[in-house]
């Protein structure tokens, strides 16, 4: 019988995959304000590009608005120039201590665009939960042909990898059902 590490390591991965789908669901802007929306921004910091959570404190004073506060006041239109052209459709005032980002309502077409590009990413994540259970299945036909495993564990094992990812799947499809839901909610 395949060993239970074995189909742990398989699901562990698999695991990382919607970890990671979570992430990039997050980083997708939905209306209303979110501190993860800046997560990817990064900001050039004496010659470094820096992570803007690493250089500031970023806080939501209400649903629509952003408020990021350099720790460092000098490079506060850095961090403007980071927030400008990181194509997020933002507008960031600066008034020398703070600065504070709008979040605009979303358009219709707008709405619809992102729902596109959560699809992809969706499809992307379930591509690589699909990728873990083929890489095991060929793992596994590896044993069989080295006499490791027998041709009825080698079943067994295939309809448990089988029930992991189809687990994965669905979870990525929920995940992605309640981001169109949130995205498109006016």
């Amino acid at each position: 019988m395949v060993a239970k590490e074995f189909l742990k390591n398989i699901e562990d991965k698999m695991k990382k995959t919607i970890q990671a789908t979570r992430s990039e669901f997050a980083t997708v802007r939905t209306g209303r304000a979110s501190v993860s929306l800046l997560d990817k921004i990064t900001v050039d910091y004496y010659g470094t590009e820096t992570p803007l959570n690493q250089l500031a404190t970023i806080s939501i004073p209400e649903s629509r608005m952003l408020s990021v506060q350099p720790w460092d006041k000098s490079i506060i239109a850095d961090v403007e120039k980071g927030i400008m052209k990181s194509n997020l459709g933002l507008n960031p005032s600066n008034d020398g201590n703070l600065i504070r980002i709008p979040i605009p309502p979303l358009t219709e077409e707008r709405r619809k665009e992102l729902v596109k590009v959560v699809k992809g990413m969706a499809e992307e994540n379930r591509v690589s939960v699909r990728n873990i259970r083929r890489d095991a299945n060929e793992h596994l036909k590896t044993m069989e042909k080295d006499g490791e495993l027998s041709e009825d564990d080698l079943k067994r094992a295939q309809g448990e990898i089988q029930k992991i990812t189809d687990k994965y799947i669905a979870e990525v499809d929920e995940m992605l059902k309640h981001k169109e839901e949130e995205i498109m909610e006016v």
